[in-house]
């Protein structure tokens, strides 16, 4: 076998080994709804009554956070990431989908009380549902079971016990966000269907100024 053979081969073994990964969070137990359905129903009943969505999370969750937004708006829903410059202010009947993955994040705990001080439904995704933040601030939890990188401390042999896997794969926490990918895209197509919204529909909202 050529050296560049034994490269492609162990890169296609990494690849598998990280989907099956992150496939594994979405059989993992939990006390709470599955995160998908939560987030399906939240996002229709939202639209239902005419509200606006806003995300928010930080660091790599942040950059999830951005890209459900941007499907959000293909959906036709009124889409807004927090701290864009043209983000309006939250009212009564919006919702906010904030990502806090260790289960706090000090700023992410602040706009959430905003946002339920201003009126607006506030989801919480997070692997961590239990705890102060999530029962203060948020309306209802969408539990996703993944590694952060608050469990990455011991250099993911916990999480990667856990997961029934000899080695960690992902670093720093980064099965969380590669699950929130995952995640995001089921919501969107489950979405697609209970709003009625065409594949040509999604298209038809993508922006032309690339």
């Amino acid at each position: 076998m050529s050296g560049g053979d034994t490269l492609s081969s162990a890169t296609a073994a990494d690849a598998s080994a990280i989907c099956a990964q992150i496939a594994s969070v979405f059989s993992a137990p939990s006390a709470h709804p599955p995160a998908r359905s939560v987030l399906v129903s939240e996002l229709a009943a939202a639209a239902s009554r005419g509200g606006r969505v806003f995300v928010h999370g930080v660091g790599r969750e942040g950059l999830m956070m951005r890209a459900l937004c941007m499907r959000l708006a293909h959906l036709g829903l009124p889409a807004h990431c927090v701290g864009d410059i043209t983000a309006p202010p939250a009212l009564s009947g919006d919702l906010l989908v904030a990502s806090a993955g260790p289960g706090t994040f000090s700023t992410v705990d602040a706009i959430c009380g905003v946002a339920r001080g201003a009126g607006a439904r506030v989801l919480l995704l997070t692997a961590r549902p239990e705890g102060d933040f999530p029962g203060r601030q948020a309306d209802v939890i969408a539990h996703l079971p993944a590694q952060t990188m608050a469990d990455d401390e011991d250099g993911g042999a916990a999480a990667a016990a856990a997961q029934g896997s000899s080695q960690a794969k992902l670093p720093m926490g980064s099965l969380y966000e590669g699950a929130m990918f995952v995640l995001f895209e089921m919501v969107v197509l489950e979405l697609a269907r209970v709003l009625g919204q065409s594949p040509a529909q999604l298209r038809a909202r993508h922006t032309n100024l690339e």
